[in-house]
């Protein structure tokens, strides 16, 4: 009698599971966050937040665009996985970098603006889910303080052509300035 290798054993259990059973993909993280739905209810959330933040608040004192938080959940969403909703109508990473570009370092306005963004994933309800919290909170915190707050100086440093970066449940899965230009 032969004897089945390993693989050849696992490809022999997976063929006789019935399709009803068997283990579905995990869903992405944009998924996880609701989709679109979920990520616009957190980006007005976190908008809340930091308008009544005084330190944070400063980065909208010179107004802000109507649809901000709609063009903030697409942003997102596309980040996290979803559809390339941003980058298909609004603009790309350079742009967006751009926007938050020029305005000298803004140590403490980040270090506030994840916590406010922390205290949005409660308002909404993220914050009995461990992992998607962890994991959003993780995105959030490496933009505001990574891509986010790069050009200090000058929106004009900004290189063209930048994608917008990818968030995966394991991090980081490609960089604005990793082969995306």
């Amino acid at each position: 009698m032969r004897r089945l290798s390993l693989s050849e054993t696992d490809m022999a259990v997976r063929d006789a599971l019935d399709t009803r059973t068997r283990i579905q993909p995990v869903a992405s993280v944009y998924e996880a966050a609701g989709g679109l739905e979920g990520l616009l209810g957190l980006a007005r959330a976190w908008h809340a937040r930091v308008m009544a933040d005084e330190v944070v608040s400063h980065a909208f004192s010179h107004g802000f665009h109507r649809d901000h938080s709609e063009r903030l959940a697409a942003y997102w969403a596309e980040a996290l996985g979803g559809p390339e909703l941003f980058s298909a109508a609004l603009g790309d990473e350079s742009s967006v970098v751009r926007m938050h570009s020029g305005n000298g370092a803004h140590e403490e306005m980040d270090r506030r603006a994840i916590a406010c963004f922390d205290q949005a994933l409660g308002d909404v309800g993220f914050a009995g889910d461990g992992q998607v919290a962890q994991v959003l909170h993780d995105y959030f915190a490496w933009a505001t303080t990574t891509t986010m707050s790069q050009y200090h100086e000058s929106a004009d440093d900004v290189p063209d052509g930048w994608r917008i970066p990818r968030w995966s449940w394991d991090g980081l899965v490609n960089h604005a300035g990793d082969d995306a230009r």
